[in-house]
């Protein structure tokens, strides 16, 4: 009778709502071990059914099983994914099984009169294997699981390959499968060299494009107003119903309105004011993440590594190297991670058609005022289509090129074997031609369009202005001699179009290395040093390691040829001049016990972290020795994110000894902590300086408010017997206005607003400042443990009484409440109390306030 009530209940509340009846099953049930099956069949006698839909079912059973993927071809590893461990409860392995549209009987599609849904909008796949039926493994999260079983349900869902959806199932990837995935599929570390910092957090299904948002948001719309067609909910015999009395009693508790979450609200108009605030105030932004300006290129399905190196090494050429990072956007990731909040210009440099997904998450790029580039790309919208002409492909052409200021350049190039034909669709009105071939029929070949009322806009070139001589298949020596007599105007014109779309082509060559001196604050202590040098290094001065070896030699008069892996280290003090490092100011604004005495510094290097590799290990504990550089060329960051090093960074890595059996040798992950706060306490603890607003992010970062990054940690430990060796590598601009902001900006704009006169620091006295507040909340750390030097992190750091959701946009909310004993991020989710997260796993992403894994 209890049951019967039950389905009368669902039935009278929910009967014109089934995917509120789905996606309470699903979140209800998921954590357990049974399967969820979407189905166009009969359900098998062992499988329960919860909904009928028509010819369609949905029901739960038995818990499927896949370890074996040796038949299939695996397309990428998701981050949720690790080799030792399942899929985290907050999200769903399935099998999706669809048929050739041209099977007898079988529908041709989805009800074209119905809201579609896009099979990869929902989901990311991860292997396939051919045949009839053809089927793909994905991931998705729990609700965009239900998202397409309901689609499924009423004939609205849509394959990408042009076939029908026939099943589709939930299973559990054994701990084989996930060792195949993590095995075939191309490395997380290949992917974090290409997109870390596009993501400063990379995201998998964390949260999906704008419009799949409003689709989602329009699903539960109609769901909760009781909009669509009604269905039949299946009530079959009584033993069936006694065995879902489980599913039943849980769905009439807990599918309600109220419980069905909420989506994050669109960040995009706070972003939006903040943008106009500090523009009120005067500061100078390039973007609101806070991180390096990225430029992304688009290869399609292309791997060659070639093509990728090929493209940059021309746009490298022709943009200010320092100001922005390049990376390449690979084909999975488009519509996996979110690329295009952290991007200035999109690069699409393949000719394969563009799929219909991507192709609309390039258009929702333009519309939140994205720009982009297309070189011989299939990339089209808006008043323009494209026409091939086969006979123009592999042809010298004269180009006639329209420039800003009304002048003209002619050029030659070889064009694709396409053309833009105008005015065939859209609003002509909002395109522009900048080029055309100067034949007979005067072909355009380079359009300018405009999209959306955010600034979003576009350059198509069908003409190789990405490709030089040397990559090009030039028949004739007539067509090399036009090509190479044009290469200068070819980067004149690639320059107009960067500058066009709002790109510095500033050129700023990058330095040769230059020698180390070896410099002390303490006399003494220097040539305690020296004496320790002539039992430490070879006969020829060389002290060999196995990333960068360093010769010690008594003057720069010394001939050592500089080279990343072999560096001269000048060991006379009185020798030493630098317009960027004042070795006066150092030792007057160091005031430590060991920490900083012995320092290599060197005007341009590779990267500081590589320099104390050879020293580190056998130096005695009271020289604490440290690296300072004016400049990087090859600047690391958290997660093999590219840091850029222009001038005006202090840039500097530092080693530490902490004992294993100590308060902080027992917490290593707090020392990024004390590093961060470190740094912020070395400008706020300067008297009138103390307004100044520099903030610590967790784990490792220092930030201008909670808006914009301004600086770095990076540590890197090494335990030897019961010591830890730490290297901390810590950059944060100082005057470097560009590419973001620097703290010399922060105390210009605090004296404008306060009528106030501080001076500009510089990076000497910042680093030994840095170093010298470091040793004190070390000190305090390891007598007190972290209550110690907790309270004066929270004054400083950004994230105070903020609400996160967790994993993704669609996860669960929670408060932020503080650091634990280990220095993990202590977050409290409702009805689940409070949990930590680890720093090295996870990141924060500022701009969606979401928690969320690292590639």
């Amino acid at each position: 009778m209890l049951i019967t009530l039950c389905y009368l209940y669902l039935w009278a509340r929910w009967g014109p709502r089934s995917a509120a009846l789905v996606r309470s099953t699903v979140r209800r049930l998921h954590r357990s071990r049974c399967s969820f099956t979407f189905c166009a069949r009969q359900p098998h006698p062992e499988e329960r059914v919860c909904l009928r839909i028509g010819g369609k079912v949905f029901c739960t059973g038995e818990a499927q099983f896949l370890d074996d993927l040796n038949r299939w071809s695996v397309l990428l590893i998701s981050p949720f994914i690790h080799p030792e461990k399942l899929l985290p409860a907050e999200h769903i392995a399935f099998v999706t099984e669809s048929i050739s549209a041209q099977t007898e009987n079988l529908q041709k599609g989805p009800d074209s009169s119905k809201e579609i849904v896009k099979w990869s909008d929902f989901c990311s796949p991860l292997a396939y294997k051919p045949g009839e039926p053809f089927k793909l493994i994905a991931e998705a999260s729990v609700d965009n699981f239900s998202s397409l079983g309901v689609a499924f349900l009423e004939d609205r869902l849509q394959m990408e390959n042009g076939m029908v959806p026939h099943r589709i199932v939930s299973v559990h990837l054994e701990e084989a499968a996930l060792k195949e995935l993590a095995r075939e599929a191309p490395s997380v570390e290949e992917k974090s060299t290409d997109m870390d910092a596009v993501t400063p957090a990379g995201k998998s299904a964390l949260g999906q494009a704008e419009e799949d948002k409003s689709k989602l948001e329009e699903e539960r719309e109609q769901e909760e107003t009781g909009a669509g067609e009604h269905h039949h909910l299946h009530v079959s015999s009584c033993h069936e119903c006694q065995q879902l009395e489980d599913i039943t009693i849980e769905s009439v508790k807990f599918a309600s309105a109220e419980n069905i979450p909420e989506l994050p609200e669109d960040c995009s108009s706070s972003r939006e004011e903040k943008e106009h605030e500090c523009l009120q105030k005067g500061i100078k932004r390039i973007n609101l993440a806070g991180k390096p300006p990225n430029i992304l290129i688009y290869l399609g399905s292309e791997a060659a590594k070639g093509r990728f190196e090929q493209v940059k090494s021309v746009l490298r050429e022709c943009i200010d190297a320092e100001s922005y990072t390049v990376y390449q956007l690979h084909q999975e990731q488009v519509l996996r991670d979110p690329w295009a909040d952290n991007s200035l210009l999109l690069l699409i440099a393949t000719e394969e058609p563009i799929p219909e997904g991507i192709h609309s998450q390039f258009m929702a790029f333009l519309s939140k005022g994205g720009k982009i580039l297309g070189f011989s790309s299939s990339f089209t919208f808006g008043g323009v289509q494209i026409k091939h002409k086969n006979k123009l492909r592999r042809v010298v052409h004269e180009l006639v090129v329209s420039k800003k200021d009304s002048t003209e350049v002619k050029l030659n190039l070889l064009v694709s074997g396409c053309v833009f034909e105008e005015g065939m669709k859209g609003d002509g009105s909002r395109v522009k031609v900048l080029s055309r071939l100067n034949n007979a029929a005067r072909d355009t070949v380079i359009v300018h369009l405009t999209h959306g009322s955010s600034g979003g806009e576009a350059i198509l070139s069908q003409a190789h202005l990405e490709l030089d001589i040397n990559s090009m298949d030039v028949q004739t020596e007539e067509d090399f001699n036009l090509l190479k007599t044009s290469n200068s105007k070819r980067y004149e014109v690639l320059r107009e179009i960067l500058t066009c779309l709002g790109l510095s082509c500033e050129l700023s060559e990058i330095p040769e290395l230059t020698p180390i001196y070896l410099l002390s604050p303490d006399e003494e202590i220097h040539l305690a040093f020296l004496k320790w040098l002539e039992g430490n290094v070879d006969a020829e001065g060389l002290r060999a390691s196995s990333k960068v070896s360093l010769k010690f030699v008594s003057s720069c008069e010394s001939k050592v040829e500089v080279t990343p892996s072999l560096l001269p280290v000048i060991t006379e003090m009185g020798s030493f001049s630098s317009e960027h490092f004042n070795l006066k100011t150092y030792q007057q604004h160091l005031q430590t016990k060991k920490l900083g005495k012995i320092l290599l510094f060197t005007e341009v290097t590779t990267t500081t972290m590589n320099l104390l590799d050879g020293l580190m290990f056998e130096l005695p504990e009271e020289m604490g020795l440290i690296a300072v550089a004016a400049r990087q060329t090859q600047g690391k960051g958290r997660g093999g994110n590219v840091w850029l090093s222009p001038m005006g960074c202090a840039l500097s890595t530092l080693h530490l000894s902490i004992p294993l059996h100590s308060n902080l040798g027992q917490r290593i992950p707090f020392i990024q902590h004390l590093v961060s706060l470190a740094v912020v306490e070395a400008v706020r603890s300067i008297p009138g300086y103390e307004d100044i607003e520099l903030r610590v992010k967790w784990p490792n970062d220092i930030y201008y408010s909670d808006l914009m990054k301004i600086g770095g940690v990076l540590v890197n430990s090494t335990l030897i017997e019961t010591t830890f060796h730490i290297l901390i590598g810590f950059g944060f601009n100082v005057n470097n206005s560009n590419p973001t902001i620097c703290i010399n900006d922060l105390i210009a704009k605090f004296n404008r607003e306060e009528g106030t006169e501080l001076k500009p620091l510089s990076a000497d006295c910042l680093i030994a400042r840095t170093v010298t507040v470091l040793e004190r909340l070390i000190d305090i750390f390891q007598e007190k443990g972290p209550n110690g030097v907790l309270p004066q992190y929270y004054k400083y750091w950004v994230h105070s009484g903020k609400r996160v959701r967790l994993r993704s946009e669609e996860g669960p909310l929670a408060w932020i409440v503080g650091i634990d004993d280990y220095g993990y991020l202590q977050v409290h989710e409702e009805g689940k109390g409070v949990e930590s997260v680890h720093p090295d796993g996870n990141s924060f992403d500022m701009l969606r306030n979401l928690i969320v894994p690292k590639h």
